[in-house]
């Protein structure tokens, strides 16, 4: 058995690359994906819910997709609103690589993936829209939302997709009690739910 995982860092080979039909904004497109990151047959269920009940981008500003994977995320945003800024973010390089790959493809020349640390460091974020890592485990989970969310603009919103057994009402408590003394006053809101999944939104109060 295979023991890639969502932080293998070596880049695909073009032999171990597959193209997958998917349907992105409203569009029939092929992308290319590959094992060792998460969701390689496709769009999983809880980015399809997150895609489902999210209102489309605004056509301009600076968007951040958390935990990119392959790009279905970062990839819609730039392809609704050509005229943003996109920044897709992981940790996994070849998801990344994949990601880059995808965005050439689909002409999406707004989209920038990379690590945290080549995301300038006084960028904010007008949206920001996010599968995030559950499984890595509560400290983790925790440090990425309070790092990233308080970068939100003054007019900027959160959306986030988490399974309901994995702790979605548990998170938006934490969010509520634990974002306002970082970047104060927040309203933190179940948007959404459907096929075992939470839609969370973040703005700011």
């Amino acid at each position: 058995m295979s023991t890639d995982h969502y932080f293998t860092a070596r880049p695909a080979s073009d032999a171990e690359l597959r193209t997958v039909p998917v349907r992105l904004a409203g569009r029939d497109v092929e992308v290319v994906t590959a094992g060792g990151i998460f969701s390689p047959d496709g769009i999983d269920k809880g980015t399809r819910v997150l895609l489902e009940e999210v209102p489309d981008p605004p056509a301009e500003g600076t968007f951040l997709d958390l935990g990119c994977g392959w790009g279905p995320l970062a990839l819609t945003m730039a392809l609704l609103s050509p005229g943003a800024t996109v920044h897709a973010v992981d940790v996994n390089e070849r998801a990344l690589d994949l990601c880059r790959r995808n965005a050439e493809l689909l002409g999406c020349s707004g989209l920038h993936a990379g690590t945290a640390d080549q995301v300038p460091a006084d960028t904010t974020f007008d949206l920001l829209w996010s599968n995030p890592p559950i499984r890595v485990g509560k400290a983790v989970l925790h440090e990425l939302l309070t790092t990233w969310l308080p970068r939100l603009s003054a007019d900027g919103t959160a959306y986030l997709v988490v399974q309901k057994n994995l702790g979605a009402d548990s998170l938006q408590a934490w969010m509520r009690q634990t974002l306002p003394d970082l970047m104060g006053p927040v309203a933190v809101d179940r948007v959404g739910s459907s096929k075992g999944f939470r839609v969370l939104r973040v703005s700011r109060a």
